[in-house]
């Protein structure tokens, strides 16, 4: 199969889970708390089943889904260098479950650590999000790039998730942060997305599993975005399980906001 009719197919199975999954159980469903103390509803459970089906059946490769437990993740991700994918069912389960519009299901087909293929669809905005490594990345369609210059930093807008960043940084981001806004929208994949587009202008977070980020990482990536993490400028060759992110929506603005996080770590 070419790799551009791949990218059209795990859209179409992001687009098909969210409607015959998804949104007929959004404002329908209860919650309960799993182990670690977040949310898990019959809907999350329900795409991942679907995903596990249907995914396979695009390109021929195990699934690992956020809600299989960790031994298991673990030992899919050491055995299948060659290709996995990768899928949080609903990303943004404590929106989902509130009636929050900001959730979103995450397909990735990973090959030797790297996201080769990323699909993001938000099914209440109707957007889907997806990029081809080394081939772009597009918002229904249309191609997301970087713009010309950067958004100076002291007028930019950061996607901040202050929950594991630990040190100084919380206090440093809420008492001298260098940006002028901040944002969460409690859906790692989504601001990763809208920092693709141009809605964010920067990015900081202190650790997301690997179904966080497969997707949203390299549509960003693919859009100009520029990556790194709290411990090393290589985004891609850190722990796959606890990441964290610092990322800037045009290259110009990274470093200074790299060495800001940094520093004030």
């Amino acid at each position: 199969m070419p790799d551009t009719d791949l990218l059209a197919r795990i859209a179409d199975c992001a687009r098909a889970v969210a409607e015959r999954e998804i949104m007929p159980r959004f404002r329908q469903v209860s919650a309960h708390r799993k182990h670690d103390g977040t949310l898990l509803t019959e809907a999350d459970l329900a795409s991942q089943a679907f995903l596990t089906r249907a995914l396979p059946g695009i390109a021929p490769y195990p699934v690992l889904g956020e809600e299989m437990c960790a031994a298991e993740q673990k030992a899919l991700l050491a055995a299948n260098p060659d290709g996995l994918w990768v899928v949080d069912p609903i990303d943004g389960t404590t929106n989902f479950a509130h009636g929050l519009p900001m959730f979103s299901v995450s397909i990735a087909l990973l090959r030797h650590g790297r996201t080769e293929f990323g699909v993001v669809h938000l099914p209440v905005l109707d957007e889907t999000f997806s990029a081809r490594r080394g081939h772009g990345a597009w918002l229904n369609g249309e191609r997301l790039e970087a713009p010309a210059e950067p958004t100076r930093i002291a007028d930019s807008v950061a996607a901040v998730e202050p929950k594991y960043l630990g040190g100084h940084l919380p206090v440093r981001i809420v008492t001298v942060a260098p940006f002028a806004s901040q944002r969460n929208y409690g859906a790692a994949t989504v601001d990763w997305c809208y920092l693709a587009a141009g809605r964010f202008d920067l990015l900081l977070h202190g650790a997301q599993k690997l179904w966080d980020y497969a997707a949203g990482a390299l549509i960003a990536e693919e859009a100009g975005c520029l990556l790194g993490t709290l411990t090393r400028r290589d985004y891609w060759h850190c722990d796959p399980w606890t990441r964290s992110a610092i990322a800037a929506r045009h290259p110009k603005a990274f470093e200074s906001w790299y060495q800001w996080a940094t520093q004030n770590r």
